[in-house]
Formats: C-alpha cells, structure tokens, sequence
C-alpha cells in the first residue's frame, strides 16, 4: 500500500483502510462518506475532518461529511483555503502535506504554511496546531478535499501523510459529485451518460457521452424537461442509423443547483414490436389523444394512410383498441415525443405514474 519502511503500520490502521476501500460498494453514500472519516480517525489522531465536494455546476466546495466541523465552517473555509499558494502545494504533491513537515522551501523562498495568514487567522483561532490536507481525485480530476485537523503539535508525519494517501482513491471515489447523480447504478453499462445545467454539459465517469445530446430537436426536449416540474421521461430516439432508449431524470440530489440539472442517460436499443419509425411517430401522436385527421396533417399524410399506421401498431403490439396501445405507449415510454408534447408524458412521481 506504499508505507515507508521506517516504521511498521498497525494492524488497526491497514483494517480501518481496508474498510474504507469496501465502502465504496455501498449505495448510501452520504454514510458511507461519513463512516469513512470515523474509520480515518481509528487509524489516525484527529480532533476534527471533513470531507469536501466540489459541486460541478458552481465549482463550490460542500461538505459531505465532517467530524468537529460544521458545514459552515468547513465551506467557508474551503473557499478562503482554495485562493491560497498551499491549496496549489496540496493539489501538486504526491503526498498529502501536513502542517508538521511544511518545510521552507529555501530555492523559491516559499512562506511556510504555519507562518502565513491562512494558519493565523483561520486555523490556530480554531484550536488546531497540526492539520493534513489531501486532494480528492477521481478519474483523473481533483473533485474535492479531505483535511484533518489535531490540537496538538507535531503530529502528523511522513507516515501519516502515507496512510491518508492510500485511501485518497476511495475517498475520492466516495466524494465524487456526478457519480452519485439520480443514483447511476441503474445506469446500463454500455449508457452513454451526461448531466445536463443551464451552463453546459458535464461528462459522468464511467460512462462515454450521450450522443442523443448532438441533436437539436431533442436538446429542446431536455430544455422543456428541465423548465418543467417532471421526474423523469422515458423516449426512444434515433442516433444516426440506430435507436436508443433514452431517460430524463431530475437529478434529486446535490446542491438546490445540481437538483435543477437533468441527467440524460442512452443504451442502443431496437423499436419495440417491430415498430417502423413512422409507426412510432404515429403512435406518439395518437397517445397524445390527436384524430387521425389531425395527424394526418401534422405528418402530410392521407387520413386512410394514418388509419393503416394505427393498424399496423394494434397488430403489432396485441392490443385491442386504440386506447390500450396508446396506454402501453406511455407506460412503457414506447414514444418520440417533441418539446410540444412534453407535459403529456412526463412522469411528475417516483412512482413512474405518467401524467395524462
């Protein structure tokens, strides 16, 4: 696990970072974060921790779990602490530095972190002498933060600053803001994954880019969908040659920001029921309770030529009438639907109870 040599570690700290590793399977990860820094502190002294997020549409750093830091304290903090030289100093090194072993770096005369205003003002006023700082990162990015915090002097070293940078991953891992969008377990595999704000588009890791994404129609789909007050949409839609099943949900945690972004997931799919395009264009249309007359014109269609699309959709999907194919069409998202047609197959429950 990278521990130096010169001082053997305990059978207490290589369990409690073995526990930390595992907590990254858990799907509460608002506990499992905070179970994370009480297994920290059994293998580490510490007064106080927190673990930070950086919140991926305001770039703010929020606490998702602390021990002797309230919430407002540990962001206030963290906003004052990114604007200083040390927060470059904790992002640059292999190892976490600590107060202790914050030497003067005599080539470029470098203020140590102890004699500047960052520890005077914010961090000796608190109690704290001795302080260990590392950088959260996940899938290459840094995502976040994990500072320690002792009363006494002197006590985190090299084999401290070890120890903290062996679970940084899974740390990292558990701190990861986009990863817990709408709880992404239920994202296939092979989804292509986005999480769409007013400001722009922000990638998920783990997953490739939702290509649905490139096309306009449905980029104002996702615009009505996040202006509206849905939970979720279920549609199909064309990438290219091929078809996805595509997902809106509302994101429902986070910062009030994040919960206003839209998470737009993709997996390659084939028309249900062997739909032609134009018959699910037509079944759309119908389960949105338009005349055959009505779609007729909306389509350049013959009445007589809708009529043979709704037939075809009864035979193919086994249903009796009109009315059980176009309820089969919103219960099972088996639509393509405009931003005209959203509020009448949005889904405004956790419970998947499309409103009519």
């Amino acid at each position: 696990m990278g521990f130096p040599e010169a001082r053997m570690v305990s059978y207490q700290q290589l369990a409690a970072a073995t526990r930390i590793g595992m907590l990254t399977r858990e799907r509460d990860t608002a506990s499992a974060c905070a179970q994370a820094l009480h297994e920290l502190r059994r293998a580490l002294p510490l007064d106080a921790a927190t673990l930070l997020t950086i919140d991926p549409i305001t770039g703010a750093h929020l606490q998702v779990a602390g021990i002797g830091y309230t919430t407002m304290t540990s962001e206030s903090m963290a906003a004052e602490f990114v604007s200083t030289p040390w927060y470059a100093n904790v992002v640059r090194q292999t190892l976490p530095p600590s107060i202790t072993e914050d030497a003067e770096d005599a080539a470029s005369g470098a203020q140590r972190f102890r004699n500047g205003w960052f520890y005077a003002e914010r961090v000796r006023p608190a109690g704290f002498r001795d302080a260990l700082t590392g950088a959260l990162r996940h899938h290459g990015r840094v995502i976040g933060l994990v500072t320690l915090s002792v009363e006494g002097p002197g006590t985190y070293d090299t084999n401290a600053r070890q120890l903290l940078a062996s679970v940084l991953p899974a740390l990292g891992a558990l701190a990861e803001p986009t990863a817990h969008t709408s709880d992404p377990h239920d994202l296939p595999v092979n989804a292509g994954a986005n999480l769409v704000t007013a400001d722009g588009v922000i990638d998920l890791p783990g997953h490739g880019p939702a290509r649905v994404l490139d096309d306009e129609a449905f980029r104002q789909l996702v615009e009505a969908f996040a202006g509206s007050d849905g939970f979720r949409l279920r549609v199909l839609w064309p990438v290219g040659q091929h078809w996805n099943r595509v997902v809106l949900r509302r994101c429902t945690t986070g910062s009030p920001l994040a919960r206003r972004a839209v998470l737009v997931s993709e997996a390659p799919t084939q028309l249900p029921y062997s739909l032609s395009p134009r018959e699910l264009e037509v079944l759309t249309r119908a389960a949105r309770g338009q005349t055959n007359q009505t779609i007729a014109q909306a389509l350049f269609l013959s009445p007589r030529t809708v009529h043979s699309h709704i037939e075809h959709v009864l035979r193919k999907t086994g249903s009796a009438s009109r009315a059980e194919a176009t309820a089969l069409a919103v219960r099972d998202g088996v639509l393509k639907p405009g931003a005209e047609d959203l509020e009448h197959f949005v889904e405004r429950t956790g419970a998947g109870q499309a409103q009519r």
